[in-house]
């Protein structure tokens, strides 16, 4: 019984931190905590209305899927990935994403083509509007629902941390005006989806991930302390 107990309170601290977490990923997914920002605990504790001792546990779980880094006597900022760590995710995604295709293809349903085709509009969208934060949010979920497609949950989560760290390079080596994938690559996937053309498919997402790497220019952009308290308003502890 004293377990159970045990369980259900880590559970219940776990819970307790989750929409503080998630927040601290978005913002840096969508590239409003850019690579190299500061996370101090103080800033970030009076941001959310929690004591530092609970950030410090979310900064510890962002370390671990590596999207920030933890320094003894500079304390946490967002990871900026190494130029050659920067390569090996696309090709790492690249492998992954193209040998999981047979795997799609064969559990590919006309929804499925429904709910991909819902993303791009939306992702259009977000590009006309200049709404960064949306199309990364956009390009990411089209990627992470095409493999998802497939049923393997192991692969799919694996695509979703690697989605985030890709987000990490294009932030810190990407253009800009450069917001996500371009939204006709993804076009081109979906009309090759239809047509079950695995060989062409396979290669027209391998060369997007060319398109996205070939794009980066690798030059890094200074440290930053963001305002916090205007980023994560409402985000708090109840």
């Amino acid at each position: 019984m004293k377990s159970e107990v045990g369980q259900r309170t880590a559970s219940d601290l776990n819970d307790k931190d989750e929409p503080i977490y998630q927040a601290l990923m978005n913002a840096i997914v969508e590239h409003q905590l850019p690579p190299g920002s500061k996370l101090p605990e103080e800033a970030l504790s009076q941001a959310f209305g929690i004591s530092r001792t609970g950030i410090r546990k979310v900064l510890q779980r962002l370390a671990a899927v590596q999207m920030i880094t933890l320094t003894p006597k500079r304390g946490a900022q967002v990871a900026t990935p190494g130029v050659e760590e920067a390569r090996e995710i696309f090709h790492t995604r690249a492998l992954l994403e193209c040998a999981n295709l047979p795997a799609v293809l064969a559990h590919l349903q006309r929804p499925h083509l429904a709910a991909l085709e819902a993303l791009i509009r939306q992702e259009q969208q977000a590009h006309r509007q200049h709404d960064g934060p949306a199309a990364i949010r956009c390009s990411a979920a089209f990627h992470i629902q095409l493999q998802a497609i497939s049923g393997n949950q192991v692969l799919t989560e694996m695509v979703t941390r690697l989605t985030q760290r890709s987000s990490l390079v294009i932030a810190a080596y990407g253009a800009p005006w450069q917001r996500g994938c371009r939204c006709d690559d993804h076009d081109r996937l979906v009309a090759l989806l239809r047509k079950k053309a695995l060989q062409p498919l396979a290669d027209a997402l391998q060369q997007h991930f060319d398109h996205i790497l070939a794009s980066l220019h690798f030059e890094r952009s200074g440290e930053v302390l963001p305002d916090f308290a205007r980023l994560f308003a409402g985000t708090g502890a109840a």
